[in-house]
């Protein structure tokens, strides 16, 4: 076999792995990097007997930080693996979570103010999770759609419909 014919295939059979490679995101690469900075409208709870009111489903629903915050639209359809945290949406008869908010921290909005829209990813999966897990963080894979999303909970600066959910594990030091 010739040498030229030899790197062509190999060349081609390499392209669909380097297609398939899947990026690796932190929360702030969500945010453009000439983005003014986020304001913190929400003053941390140092009186730890007021965290359980804050998180009261009872509780007074709290305003958006930012919900109309930049986007890095060089993102748009990148196939990407995000960890965070759910904020279910829709949930099926057997308990599985199909439909959520993807958030950097434990507890975003629910009665504590929503992070900002570009630091919120409206996600949708088949499988799903099961409700009883929401507590852990998980990673979410597949493609990364930059579009804004209104929903109950929050404004959204990106979609994504996962391919992959699985917890997170906290790398080996």
């Amino acid at each position: 076999m010739s040498r030229p014919l030899l790197a062509t295939l190999l060349l081609t059979l390499a392209l669909p792995l380097a297609a398939a490679d899947v990026r690796e995101l932190n929360w702030s690469e969500l945010v453009p990097a000439d983005a003014p900075p986020q304001q913190m409208d929400a003053a941390p709870i140092h009186d730890l007997s007021q965290l359980a009111d804050a998180l009261a489903e009872s509780g007074p629903a709290a305003m958006q930080q930012s919900p109309a915050a930049p986007v890095v639209k060089e993102l748009d359809g990148q196939q990407v693996k995000l960890p965070g945290y759910i904020v279910p949406l829709d949930v099926t008869e057997e308990g599985r979570v199909i439909e959520f908010l993807l958030v950097p921290y434990f507890g975003a909005c629910i009665h504590v103010p929503p992070p900002p829209s570009n630091q919120i990813v409206h996600v949708t999966s088949e499988l799903g999770v099961l409700l009883d897990a929401l507590y852990q963080p998980f990673w979410i894979e597949g493609p990364l759609k930059v579009e804004h999303v209104s929903s109950e909970l929050a404004e959204v600066g990106y979609q994504m419909e996962a391919n992959k959910i699985y917890a997170y594990e906290m790398p080996n030091s």
